[in-house]
């Protein structure tokens, strides 16, 4: 086929996925329709916010990451012949209402509350100031991950005018966008509220103050100095003043022009309310949906003041970038713990997506993780060995470094080195880090009973008599056969071979009396990988220590 077919074809195939990516393309799809003809739009800017009080955190690069593959389903299904932009915007001007968990010279930020966060001092020391440091460490996390956008600031935005004439048109509806606010808001709140927040000249800080009169041709707003009760006169435009944080939103996507964000389900009703803001203005509230929120490991949400959750540079530290990704492409509308032991599952799956890719037909694929996670182009799968494999081994080995990894694997699969697999090799590191800081910390063996013993005994001497050169699946053969025996003998099971089958009961016992652990890839894998000796030895050494 030629490329104009084969982008026909793609097409048609994406117009009835149902991968989410595509749902909430064809959302935007519809969207330009409602265009007038008159007026078509030759664009589509997509948003994300982040909110630089805190240390940029994994949500944060979910959403960045999801609205990356939203846009490359909307390219698909346009031909890509309507250009996009990605805005990854910082909301830097906002004031620094508490001082972060999670940041040195605590005391020192607590001298600068209440201003924006490009005129807070930097409590690390490396930039000019606190929102510029955390703009910094986004920038460089979503440089290291490939991601094509524009980064925008709040404080730069709002100082250079490019938000001017959307403040003078929310200045004129003033009133509009109060009735809207009000009725949200709690009764005491409801009688100081204003969309517009002047920044104190003398201070810095950004005054939550009734405005007590506001003159729409003038483009100003009058307010009480709250100390001096002295009253001021204070342009909107320039930086001098921001908006609250719904009316500012609705003001952005308004100035910006943006046609796609997407949200937190705790944001819902900002959403809606900052859509109704967003109507008033004479505009239209861009399309999204709102995703689940992300759980620390007690089912509390991760928070970048708390900096309760896993980081960036943590899940790195123990996983592959693709791991990370396939677990913000996977239900995105649930909640999920985040946390350390979500890592080894979702490294092997990626791995088992990508081996079914190459499998898979045009409408599968669409539906395949990977090909949402590698924008269409999924590299091809070349991983011998699973991560938890690669985890039992070490476990089992008490391997230090990767060399002595290496060397089971290289036995394993011939040719198989660091040089021709740098994808292994780097899964390599990553197991031998999650195994001294979560498995080894946790590593309990227990003491088999009995007749356990006399199972463990009988492996040990069925092992002893195969080939070193045995299949995995011989050696699994022999565990299946030994374990046929009360009280592993599941009568319920039946083997391929119409033999009974085995309880899990056996295979847990193995681990927990062997490893230390209570899980464990197919047994009979791990020992043709680590060695049928290695293993004979281990058996033995379970049974003197249980002696």
């Amino acid at each position: 086929m030629s490329v104009s077919e084969t982008a026909a074809s793609l097409r048609e195939l994406a117009e009835q996925s149902s991968a989410w990516p595509f749902e909430e393309a064809r959302k935007i799809v519809a969207r330009l329709k409602k265009q007038p003809k008159d007026q078509p739009k030759n664009e589509v800017i997509f948003e994300t916010g982040y909110g630089p009080s805190g240390l940029p955190h994994i949500g944060t690069f979910g959403e960045v990451a999801r609205t990356t593959m939203v846009r490359h389903a909307f390219r698909v299904l346009t031909d890509d012949k309507i250009k996009t932009r990605l805005i990854a915007f910082s909301d830097d001007m906002d004031g620094l209402r508490k001082v972060p968990d999670n940041v040195p010279n605590k005391e020192m930020l607590t001298q600068h509350l209440g201003k924006p966060l490009t005129k807070v001092p930097d409590p690390f020391g490396t930039h000019p100031s606190f929102g510029e440091h955390n703009n910094a460490r986004l920038r460089a996390f979503l440089d290291t991950f490939g991601f094509e956008y524009e980064f925008m600031s709040s404080t730069q935005c709002y100082k250079s005018g490019l938000f001017d004439a959307t403040l003078l048109k929310m200045l004129e509806r003033f009133d509009a966008v109060m009735n809207i606010m009000l009725p949200s808001l709690r009764e005491e709140r409801a009688q100081t509220y204003s969309p517009f927040l002047p920044i104190d000249p003398k201070s810095g800080i950004v005054l939550q103050v009734p405005v007590l009169s506001h003159d729409a041709k003038r483009g100003t707003i009058a307010y009480e100095e709250p100390e001096t009760q002295e009253r001021f006169t204070v342009p909107v435009t320039g930086g001098r003043c921001k908006l609250q944080w719904k009316p500012d939103w609705a003001m952005r996507w308004v100035a910006l022009g943006i046609d796609y964000e997407m949200a937190g389900k705790d944001l819902i009703d900002s959403v809606k309310l900052s859509g109704e803001i967003c109507r008033a203005l004479g505009a239209m509230p861009p399309e999204g949906f709102n995703y689940e929120l992300f759980l620390d490991e007690k089912g509390q949400k991760i928070s970048k003041s708390k900096g309760n959750g896993l980081t960036i540079d943590e899940w790195l530290r123990y996983a592959s970038p693709e791991s990370l990704s396939l677990f913000m492409y996977r239900e995105p509308r649930s909640a999920k713990r985040l946390y350390f032991d979500v890592i080894p599952r979702h490294v092997d799956e990626y791995q088992q997506f990508l081996d079914g890719y190459e499998r898979q037909d045009g409408k599968q694929r669409l539906g395949n993780p990977v090909w949402h996670i590698h924008s269409g182009k999924p590299p091809k799968a070349d991983n011998p060995i699973s991560f938890n494999m690669l985890l039992t081994l070490v476990s089992s080995s008490n391997a230090e470094n990767a060399e002595t990894l290496w060397g089971f694997i290289g036995r394993y699969r011939p040719g198989v080195t660091p040089q021709t697999h740098p994808k292994l090799n780097d899964a390599v590191q990553y197991a031998i880090h999650y195994f001294r800081d979560f498995v080894l910390p946790e590593k309990k063996f227990r003491e088999p009973g009995e007749g356990e013993r006399k199972a463990l005994q009988d492996l040990r001497d069925a092992l002893s008599n195969l080939p070193p050169e045995a299949t995995a699946e011989a050696i699994q053969d022999v565990v299946y056969e030994v374990g046929r025996r009360p009280p592993f003998l599941d009568e319920k099971k039946k083997a391929k071979d119409g033999k009974p089958g085995v309880s899990l009961d056996w295979f847990n016992m193995l681990y927990q009396v062997l490893l230390g652990q209570e899980k464990g890839p197919r047994f009979g894998s791990f020992a043709a990988v680590y060695g049928l000796k290695n293993t004979v030895d281990m058996i033995d050494g379970a049974l003197a220590r249980s002696a």
